[in-house]
C-alpha cells in the first residue's frame, strides 16, 4: 500500500487493513504502534516529499524532448558554425539566506537577517562552454523591454558593431526556457531582425537540459558568501559573484546535460536531478514515473 500511495497515513493504512478481509481476514483491530513497528521493520520511514508534475513524462514531454536534441544535433552537423549560449533569469532577496547552519547540540543556530523583506533583484545571464557571455542585475523582474535590451547588449558583446556581417560568422543559438516573455512578438521580431540569432527553445519540465540551472546554483553560494545585508551591496555580491566560477565549470555543465541526449532520443522517463544522483543504476530507479 506505501508502495502504491506513499502520502498514505499510518490511520489509512490501518483502515484499509481492517476493511480488507481477503487479504488480512480475521483481522478485527490493529494498533497504529503495530503498524508503525511493521513499517519500521521493512525500512519504510517518513522522507520529504518530492512533487512530480503529472505532465513531466508524458508521450507529449517526451517527444518534444527528443525533437529538441534531435534539432539540436542537426544544427551541429551542418556546414555553418553554432554556438550555443543559454540565456535564463534567476531572482534573489535580501531574506534568503542559508538554511542550514551548525551548533552544539540542544541549541538553536541562529543566523541574523534583515528584519524585512524588501524588493527582489532579478539577474539575467548568458553562458556557453568558455563562461559568462554577459549578465545584468536589475531591481524587479525581467520583462520584454528588459530582454530586449540585454539582448541587444549580448549581440553587441559577441558580434561588435564595427565589425562586418559575413558568411564565415558563425551562428549563436540561444538556449532558454519557454517563459512568456521569451515567447512575446518583440523578442520574435528581435531574432527576425538578427539572422546571425537563432532561438531554440527548451523542453518543459526539462531543467536536466538546461546548463545554466547548475551556474545559478553554485552563483548562488558564491552570493551567500558575501553575506549582503542591503541592497547596494546585495547586487554587488551578486555581480561579482558571476566572476568566481572557472570556465571547466560551465564545460563540466554543459557536458552533464548532453548525458541525457541518448535517454532522450530514446524517449525514456527521466525523473530529476535529485534522483538521478540518489539512484545512478538504472535498475535501482524506483520513482522514474
Amino acid at each position: 500500500m506505501v508502495l502504491a500511495n506513499n502520502a498514505l497515513t499510518i490511520k489509512q493504512i490501518r483502515t484499509a487493513i481492517i476493511d480488507d478481509q481477503a487479504m488480512f481476514h480475521n483481522i478485527a483491530t490493529v494498533s497504529i504502534a503495530t503498524v508503525d513497528r511493521v513499517l519500521r521493520r521493512n525500512e519504510l520511514r517518513m522522507k520529504q516529499v518530492y512533487r512530480v508534475p503529472f505532465e513531466r513524462n508524458s508521450e507529449r514531454v517526451k517527444q518534444i524532448r527528443h525533437d529538441y536534441v534531435q534539432r539540436l544535433l542537426e544544427l551541429e552537423a551542418t556546414e555553418e558554425v553554432h554556438n550555443f549560449i543559454f540565456i535564463d533569469e534567476v531572482g534573489f532577496n535580501l531574506c534568503k539566506s542559508r538554511r542550514r547552519a551548525r551548533n552544539i547540540i540542544g541549541q538553536r543556530a541562529i543566523l541574523h537577517v534583515p528584519g524585512q523583506r524588501g524588493g527582489n533583484i532579478t539577474l539575467c545571464a548568458a553562458i556557453n562552454h568558455h563562461g559568462i557571455l554577459h549578465h545584468h542585475s536589475i531591481l524587479g523582474p525581467y520583462n520584454t523591454a528588459r530582454l530586449l535590451t540585454f539582448l541587444d547588449t549580448l549581440h553587441n558583446t559577441v558580434i561588435p558593431p564595427d565589425q562586418p556581417d559575413n558568411a564565415e560568422q558563425p551562428r549563436y543559438v540561444v538556449i532558454w526556457d519557454n517563459v512568456s516573455f521569451h515567447r512575446a512578438a518583440l523578442v520574435r521580431t528581435w531574432f527576425t531582425n538578427h539572422p546571425r540569432f537563432l532561438a531554440l527553445p527548451l523542453p518543459p519540465y526539462s531543467p536536466f537540459l538546461n546548463a545554466i540551472e547548475e551556474f545559478f546554483s553554485a552563483w548562488r553560494w558564491k552570493v551567500y558568501a558575501r553575506n549582503p545585508q542591503s541592497q547596494i551591496p546585495l547586487i554587488q555580491a551578486m555581480e561579482e559573484a558571476c566572476g568566481d566560477i572557472a570556465p571547466e565549470a560551465f564545460q563540466g555543465w554543459i557536458r552533464h546535460t548532453r548525458r541525457y541526449f541518448p535517454r532522450c532520443l530514446a524517449r525514456e522517463n527521466i525523473a530529476c536531478d535529485v534522483d538521478e544522483v540518489l539512484w545512478p543504476d538504472k535498475n535501482r530507479r524506483q520513482d522514474e514515473a
